[in-house]
């Protein structure tokens, strides 16, 4: 996300975050708050989302394990 549209989504979620806190400040310090607060929520998102793509990699990885694992057990030797 560039830091203009960082910047641009910060505020309106400052003012929005002090709204539904009830929370009374001044433009600068809403402002404030949205900008900190956007660049705190895209650390976390970032880092969830990379901890559930490592996950779903590994359940892929399993599955496909058991798929193989399966297809030796029905059309391998011996069978």
């Amino acid at each position: 996300m560039s830091l203009v549209a960082l910047i641009i989504i910060g505020i309106a979620a400052g003012y929005l975050a002090t709204s539904l806190m009830n929370l009374q400040t001044n433009v600068v310090v809403t402002m404030a708050i949205g900008v900190l607060g956007a660049l705190l929520g895209s650390v976390i998102l970032r880092v969830l989302l990379a901890i559930v793509g490592w996950m779903a990699g590994f359940v892929g990885a399993v599955l496909g394990a058991m798929l193989l694992i399966w297809a030796w057990r029905t059309y391998g030797p011996g069978t």
